[in-house]
């Protein structure tokens, strides 16, 4: 039988106030409270504890515990919230393009939802860490299309999805997709490349991130940025271990972990470069 996902508690977390429906301005608003109440957070790897899909763990992890994650709990919480809300909502699965060429080789290791509401699709993603989607996208082609920050739009090749987002006037891609819905394995093989592989930058590496209506934060190893739209960003170099988690505690909100690893992790962290 599948984990009951408590939906009073996750719309707690997340401070959603009213009545959630299954209609598109829900869908919107629940979203952009997600990504604001639950950081993008990579501590499990980079401890290396376990990153469990089960959805009984993540919750206990993103909801109970006050943690963060990233795509496949994240994207695996807020689908578990769409259904029990009454969404019609299945999962895909990108190959991540980020500051990357358009035509870089990348693994299968980005989960998003397709969502099918008032009669149309939408996609909505809220583990894209840095660059997270605040609301969702109708899946139209070619059509610049608000969210709370910088504006986002889809292209094809009839194939394949690209998502990009409108970053000081250049369409950046995020990542390509197909409309194909993935199969639990996917996300199961997706998620042990991303936590356990010897050279994932998921694993040497601290990478905490976190949207909030009006400016996105972002830490770094030990560079805490915080972009606000429209004005230059700011940027501040942590310096000792109690400086790093004094920053994910009260900027991100994130309990940290009772980890014995935690300190010397951070501490070996590395200086941005000059």
């Amino acid at each position: 039988m599948s984990h009951p996902l408590d939906l009073e508690g996750y719309l707690q977390r997340i401070g959603f106030v009213g009545e959630p429906r299954a209609d598109v301005a829900t869908l919107r608003a629940l979203a952009t409270a997600h990504i604001a109440a639950i950081p993008f957070e990579n501590l499990d790897p980079l401890l290396g504890t376990t990153v469990s899909l089960d959805l009984a763990a993540i919750e206990t992890k993103l909801v109970k515990n006050h943690r963060g994650g990233y795509c496949f709990e994240q994207n695996g919480l807020f689908q578990a919230a769409l259904k029990a809300i009454g969404f019609d909502v299945t999962g895909l699965i990108a190959r991540v393009l980020w500051n990357q060429p358009e035509d870089a080789e990348s693994a299968q290791t980005h989960m998003l939802l397709r969502v099918k509401v008032e009669g149309e699709s939408w996609l909505a993603d809220v583990g894209f860490g840095s660059m997270a989607l605040g609301g969702a996208l109708r899946l139209v082609v070619d059509e610049a299309q608000p969210t709370s920050l910088e504006p986002f739009r889809l292209i094809t090749d009839g194939t394949q999805w690209r998502t990009q987002a409108l970053v000081r006037d250049e369409w950046r891609t995020l990542y390509r997709f197909r409309l194909q819905t993935a199969e639990a394995i996917d996300y199961v093989v997706g998620n042990h490349f991303t936590s356990t592989y010897p050279s994932s930058h998921f694993r040497h590496g601290l990478i905490v991130a976190r949207t909030l209506a009006d400016r996105r934060l972002g830490l770094r190893n030990r560079e805490f940025v915080v972009h606000t739209l429209g004005q230059d960003s700011e940027r501040r170099t942590l310096q000792g271990t109690d400086e790093i988690k004094r920053v994910i505690e009260e900027q991100f909100g994130i309990r940290l972990p009772a980890s014995p690893l935690l300190d010397a992790k951070l501490a070996a962290l590395p200086m941005p470069d000059a």
